[in-house]
Order: C-alpha cells, then structure tokens, then sequence
C-alpha cells in the first residue's frame, strides 16, 4: 500500500540502478537532509557545488547541496563507489541519523507537492525512465516540458471562472440576474471541444509510439507469416513447420526501426477449422487486426488468391506476396490493389524486406505530428479528457435547451473535476498512489 508523504521527514535512497556498478548516487531530501550528511563528511558543503570529501571511514565521495533540488527542498546527493557494500552501510548511517527510507516515487511525489512539477510531467518522469527508443524519448520530453498541460489548465481557469459567475447567479436567482455571459460560455466551450477532439484523436498514435506499433501479421496456412517474423528479427523466434496450422496463438516480439518500435504480433492462419484450439488461435487473429496500426498480410505468391475472411476497414494494410525465388510466383494480383503497397519477398533469400520496412515506416512517419504539435500518450489522461468531452457536450446541450443555471453548473463542475485530474489542480491520496507507486525507488 502506498502511504500518505510525510512532509516533515527527511528521505533517502539510492537513485541509481541495483546492483554493483563504478558510481552509485544516494538521495537524501527533507528540512535536515544538509544536517544530517555533515555529520559524515570531513567538508562543509556549498550550494550547488561538487565537493570531494570522505564520509566516514567508509568511502571516498563527491557530494552536491541543492537548497531547493529536485523535490524543492534541500537535497544532498552522495555519489560514492557502487560497491553494494558501500551503498548499504552509507544507507544504514543516514537513517540511524533521523532519515527515513523513501518509498517508491517519493522524490518525484514531493517535487509535485511542492509546485516544481505538475501532475502530468511527474507523469512524464517515469515515461522518460522507461524510454528506450527517441520516439518514446521525444514523447516524454514532451510532455515533461509542459506539452498540452499548460493549454489545459489555461483552459480550465477560463472555464472555472464562468463557472463562477453562473454559480453566482444562483444567488441573485429572485431577482433574475444573468452573470455568466452565455454566447462567451458556449465560445469557450467551443475552443476547449476542438483542443480536446484534437489531443484525443492522437491517442491512437501517442499509445503505439509510447508501447510499439502494433503490426498484425496474418495470412493462410503456411503463407510464411512465421517465417517473415523470424526473417524480420533476423531470429529463430516463431517455429516454421510446412504443417498447416502450426502457429495456433499469437507471438509478439518487438523490433526498432529508424527510433520507433514496432510490436509484430504473429497470428494464426486464417481458415476454416473444426480444431477447438485452431478456431481459438484464429479467434485471437481476428482480435489482433482489429487492434493492430498496421496489417502485413502475407500470400503465397505461387498459390491462387483467395479471400482471407478478416476485417480490414481502416487499416493500413501492406501485402507481401511470399517465395519471390520460387519461379511459379505471381508477380503482383490486381485483387491486392485495394490495400495500401504491395511487395514481392522472399524470406528465405531476404528479398523484398527493406523495402517492407521502409513501408512500415512510411505508414508511421506520414501520421506523426509537426514538432510545435503534441500526442496524447497517457490512458489516464485520455480517459479523464473523455469524461470532460461528455460533460461539456451536456453542457452545450443544456445551453441549447435552456436548461437552468444550477444544472448546467453541474455539468461544468464534472468537467472542471476531470480536467484537474489531469493536470493535478483535483488529485486524492489514491490518484497520487497509483501514478507514484510505479515509479522505482530513488525517484
């Protein structure tokens, strides 16, 4: 369970990886996190300044004072040799002199708490933490640096002060009063509609960029799909058998093209099957287009076309047209012009395959946003904005119908509530729990 912060503790941890390495960095943050260290170290610190000293008997160091670090309190950082031995014992002294262990997220927690970050750029820490790929880099980067939360909260103060004045009226109802000027609400309402259509239409994108693009590789029994995922990895990973019907569930395995990483899900074949496990594993194919960015739907170019029994409406399909090197192959099927690229490949040989890549790519690049433009990545967020959409859509349906102020007033407090939500003005011991409790400890 995550506990409430106690604001007056003075907190520790290490804040670089477990385990042993050359340098590892103790945290120590709190009213007597300056106090506390000095009484280990054989120098005065100054603000903001790297000083050798040793800490005890126990290790060489450099150590830095931030008056208002990180969390925007005082903040000693220890870097001391990696040694587990010596990260430990430092650890074991600082809490016998009053420190308290962090938990998980702490630091990061405070610096929210205490005005240095906002609640979607605490956010954004541990998505920059997590990133392996400059896709996932720049999305966190993004957003750390304020991204949409400032055009958020800018919209929220303008609709909290309408908000206001309607409420006022409530006051004045006898005497029949308007405050609240409607044709400046429904404007305001207008603008925040289009921001907000606009971030959750890029969801959709922001999600596969932040996990993988999701790309479906599907096709009949023993078109090769198994073996164009292992052709793509350059691994064995899929088994490849001429047994139609060898794969019967799905197989994921991700691969980074040009900073953006793909998330292949190899599928069953598509078919007709009286095969209880078969039917299930082509149930999850169905499953997979239906959530996959891009379909890769693979033929055997040396078979007749035949209809593959999936829906395919609104995605980005690319057809391989497999064993290229077999000489019965067909070169191209106008059944396939219909899709969006289609290539001859041979995964046996490798033919075919970059420009295959180079389609996939393409079929990202073409939907990513301008630099000034921002995606939406965070389900938290996209589920709060959805409810905002929804009460202000009641909002604007009320204004329409003449609805009175006290129940329009209702609708505009649920939308304020969920858009504070986001950007951290409305949070709960329960909302912070479950943002900071997946962050690592020491951060």
């Amino acid at each position: 369970m995550y506990l409430p912060m106690r604001e007056n503790d003075t907190i520790v941890a290490v804040s670089t990886p477990r385990g042993v390495g050359g340098i590892a960095v103790v945290r120590l943050s709190g009213p007597d996190a300056l106090t506390i260290a000095e009484k280990h170290l054989t120098a005065h610190l100054s603000p903001r300044h790297a000083t050798y000293c040793r800490f005890d008997d126990l290790d060489d160091i450099v150590a830095i004072y931030f008056p208002t670090g990180y969390t925007g309190e005082p903040t000693v950082e220890l870097s001391c040799h990696g040694s587990l031995y010596v990260q430990q014992t430092l650890l074991q002294v600082l809490v016998d002199d009053g420190a308290r262990l962090a938990e998980a997220g702490e630091f990061t927690r405070r610096a929210f708490l205490n005005g240095r970050l906002n609640l979607s750029q605490a956010e954004a820490v541990a998505d920059l933490i997590d990133s392996v790929t400059p896709a996932q880099h720049r999305l966190a980067v993004s957003q750390l640096r304020g991204g949409y939360a400032q055009t958020l909260k800018n919209l929220r103060q303008q609709l909290l002060d309408l908000t206001s004045l309607l409420e006022l009226e409530l006051d004045f109802s006898q005497e029949d009063v308007e405050f609240a000027d409607r044709s400046q609400l429904r404007e305001i309402l207008t603008a925040l509609h289009f921001h907000l259509s606009t971030l959750l239409s890029s969801f959709k994108m922001g999600n596969a960029l932040k996990r993988g693009i999701p790309v479906a590789i599907i096709g009949r029994p023993n078109a090769g799909k198994s073996s164009l995922l292992n052709a793509l990895l350059g691994d064995d990973r899929a088994i490849v058998s001429d047994v139609p019907g060898t794969t019967r569930d799905t197989i994921e395995e991700t691969l980074t093209l040009d900073g953006i990483t793909f998330r292949f899900i190899d599928t069953a074949g598509l078919r007709h099957s009286d095969d209880c496990v078969e039917t299930l594993g082509i149930e999850r194919t169905r499953k997979a287009v239906a959530d996959a960015h891009i379909v890769l739907f693979v033929h055997d170019a040396t078979t007749p076309w035949q209809e593959a029994d999936v829906d395919l409406t609104g995605k980005h399909v690319i057809v391989a047209l497999n064993k290229s090197d077999l000489p019965q192959h067909a070169l191209s099927n106008p059944q396939f012009s219909i899709f969006n690229f289609q290539f001859s490949i041979s995964t046996r040989t490798g033919a075919g395959l970059d420009a295959l890549r180079a389609a996939m790519l393409s079929a990202v690049c073409e939907e990513l946003p301008h630099e000034d433009e921002v995606l939406l990545s965070n389900v938290r967020h996209y589920e709060a904005l959805q409810r905002v959409i929804q009460a202000l859509e009641n909002v604007a349906r009320g204004l329409e119908e003449d609805v009175p102020s006290d129940l329009i007033a209702v609708d505009l407090r649920e939308a304020l509530y969920h858009l504070g939500t986001v950007t951290g003005e409305v949070t709960s011991d329960e909302i912070l729990g479950n943002i900071f409790g997946r962050f690592c400890i020491g951060k």
